[in-house]
C-alpha cells in the first residue's frame, strides 16, 4: 500500500487484502445468539433484551461469517454499502484497523458490508475526500457491487458529500452520521434521545441542500404589489431557523435534566456516599462488568454502542462500604464533537466521581490505542485528576503477551474476565483499598435506644469493631465530621 500512481498499488481492496474475519474481529468475541442458559448466570437478567430481539429474526446477514443468526433491527431493507478510508498517517495496519472498526460500526447500524477500500495520501482531498480519479474507480466500484451507500472513514465537508454524491451516484456519509445513527437507534430515556437529537441538528444544520422549490424566495410584507419588494427569505434559510430555534429549545431540556442529575449527585455527596464511574471503549465490557459487580440487568450485546443511557447502581465492598457505580456511554476513537458536546452531562459522572474504573477490552490487537481514545475524552470532561484503574476485560480471550504488555505499562491495573468472574474479587478488594475514606476515628458506647447512630455508621462510615454489651453497641467506626460530631455524646470518658 505505496503511494502510487497505478491504481492498483494506491487503492487497496479489502475483500483479497483482509484475512478472513477480520471486520467480526473489530466486535473481538465471537458473534451469537444470546442465550438464557449460557449467558444467563454471567450477565444477569437484561430486562430490555426482549424488547431488543422482538423483531424477527434473519439467519445469514453477517457479511463476513456463515450460518449465524443475527438480529435486524430495522424491519426495512439492509442498505449495502461500501466504505472508503483515507491512509495519512501511522502503519498499514493502523488503517485496517479504523476501517475494520467502521465495518463493525455499519453492521452495528444495519447495514450489509459489500466491499472496503483504502487511499494512501498525504491528505484528504478537499474536494471529494479521494480525489477525483478515486472517486471515479469508487464509482466503478459501487456499480460492480450494487451498493446503495458509500461510508467515509471521516468527517466530510459539506462540499465534500456533495461533490462525491455527484460523482458516485448513490448516498454518501461519513463516519460522524454513522455514529449518530446508531445512537438515534440505540437511545432509550429521555434525556438520552434529547442529547441524540441535539447531536444530530448540529451536525444537520451545516449540511442543508435544497432543489427547486427549496430555493424559492418568500414574498416580502402585505399581500404583494408595494412594500414586497428586496429578496426575501429562501425556504433553506427559514429551515435552517427553525432548527436554531429547536436545538435552543433542545438545550433547555437538557439543562433542566441535568439540573435532575445533579440533585442527585449533591444527596449522594451529603450522605458522604463515594462513587466510582465505569468509562470505556465502546464494547469493552462495561455493562457486563456493571452486572458482575452489581447484578443490576442492563442490556449486554456484543455490538458496538449496545447500551447509551448511564446506569447508577448501589454497590458494597467487601469490608461493607457503601458506594455507587455508574456505567457511561462508551468511547470511540474520533468521537464526533457533537455528540461529547450533547452527552457532557451525561459525562459528567466521570468527572464527578472519586474513582474511574476505566476498562478496556484486552482481546483487541491495540488495547494501547483504546486507552488513549478514552482518555481523551476524559480531559475533554475535565476528570484527570481523579484517580483511575484500568480494567483489562476479556481476559479469558486475550493474548498472554498483550496482557502482560498492558500490566507492566499500567502500574495501577488489573486483569478480570466479567464473562467468567476472573480477577472480580481482586478488582471488588482494590477498590475498597481506593475509594476515599472517612477522615475521623472514633470510639462510641451507643444505647439501643440509638439504632439508627449504628445503621449510620454502617452505612456512611467504615465499621473497624462492633461489639455488643449491657449498656449498647461499642463501635469503633472511620467516619465524617458530621456523623462523630453526633457520635460525640456517646464516647466515653477514658477513649476521649
Amino acid at each position: 500500500m505505496t503511494s502510487s500512481s497505478s491504481p492498483s498499488q494506491d487503492t487497496k481492496r479489502l475483500a483479497h487484502a483482509y484475512p478472513e474475519g477480520l471486520r467480526a474481529d473489530a466486535l473481538m468475541e465471537e458473534d451469537v445468539a444470546w442465550s438464557h442458559e449460557i449467558d444467563g448466570e454471567r450477565d444477569g437478567d437484561q430486562f430490555d433484551r426482549s424488547e431488543r430481539a422482538a423483531l424477527r429474526r434473519v439467519a445469514g446477514l453477517s457479511t463476513e461469517l456463515e450460518d449465524v443468526t443475527e438480529v435486524e433491527y430495522r424491519q426495512l431493507r439492509l442498505e449495502r454499502v461500501v466504505l472508503v478510508g483515507v491512509w495519512t498517517t501511522g502503519t498499514v495496519q493502523d488503517a485496517d484497523n479504523s476501517l475494520a472498526e467502521l465495518a463493525a460500526l455499519a453492521e452495528t447500524a444495519g447495514a450489509v458490508v459489500l466491499d472496503g477500500v483504502i487511499q494512501r495520501r498525504d491528505k484528504p482531498d478537499a474536494a471529494t475526500y479521494i480525489g477525483s480519479g478515486k472517486a471515479l474507480e469508487l464509482r466503478d466500484i459501487v456499480l460492480e457491487t450494487g451498493a446503495d451507500t458509500v461510508i467515509c472513514d471521516g468527517e466530510l465537508s459539506p462540499g465534500q458529500l456533495i461533490q462525491l454524491e455527484d460523482v458516485v451516484k448513490v448516498k454518501v456519509i461519513d463516519r460522524t452520521a454513522l455514529i449518530l445513527d446508531i445512537f438515534a437507534q440505540h437511545a432509550k430515556s429521555r434525556e438520552g434521545k434529547a442529547q441524540v437529537a441535539l447531536a444530530q441538528m448540529q451536525y444537520m444544520l451545516p449540511r442543508l441542500r435544497g432543489w427547486g422549490q427549496s430555493l424559492s424566495r418568500q414574498m416580502g410584507g402585505g399581500r404583494g404589489g408595494l412594500a414586497t419588494r428586496g429578496p426575501g427569505e429562501t425556504k433553506i434559510e427559514t429551515d435552517r431557523r427553525r432548527i436554531r430555534e429547536k436545538m435552543a429549545k433542545m438545550r433547555r431540556e437538557i439543562a433542566e435534566m441535568k439540573t435532575g442529575r445533579e440533585i442527585k449527585r449533591q444527596e449522594r455527596r451529603r450522605n458522604k456516599v463515594p462513587s466510582v464511574a465505569i468509562a470505556g471503549y465502546t464494547n469493552a465490557g462495561k455493562s457486563s462488568l456493571l452486572n458482575r459487580l452489581t447484578g443490576a440487568g442492563v442490556l449486554v450485546e456484543n455490538a458496538l454502542f449496545a447500551t447509551l443511557d448511564p446506569t447508577v447502581r448501589r454497590a458494597e465492598t467487601p469490608g461493607g462500604r457503601l458506594y455507587t457505580l455508574a456505567d457511561t456511554v462508551g468511547f470511540v476513537r474520533h468521537l464526533p464533537h457533537h455528540l461529547v458536546e450533547a452527552f457532557r452531562s451525561t459525562m459528567e459522572e466521570v468527572g464527578d466521581s472519586d474513582l474511574i474504573l476505566h476498562v478496556v477490552d484486552g482481546s483487541h490487537p491495540v488495547p494501547e490505542e483504546q486507552l488513549a481514545a478514552v482518555r481523551e475524552v476524559i480531559r475533554d470532561v475535565g476528570a484527570t485528576d481523579v484517580p483511575e484503574i484500568v480494567v483489562i476485560n476479556k481476559a479469558d480471550a486475550a493474548d498472554p503477551l498483550v496482557l502482560q504488555r498492558l500490566l507492566r505499562v499500567e502500574k495501577r491495573s488489573i486483569a478480570v474476565s466479567a464473562r467468567t468472574g476472573q480477577g472480580i474479587e481482586e478488582l471488588l478488594a482494590l477498590i475498597d483499598d481506593e475509594l476515599p475514606r472517612p477522615s475521623v476515628e472514633v470510639e462510641a458506647l451507643v444505647p439501643y435506644t440509638h439504632g439508627k447512630l449504628v445503621a449510620r455508621a454502617h452505612a456512611e462510615g467504615e465499621v473497624i469493631s462492633e461489639e455488643h454489651t449491657a449498656e449498647g453497641t461499642l463501635l469503633k467506626v472511620r467516619v465524617h465530621e458530621e456523623l462523630a460530631a453526633d457520635l460525640a455524646p456517646h464516647v466515653p470518658v477514658s477513649a476521649a
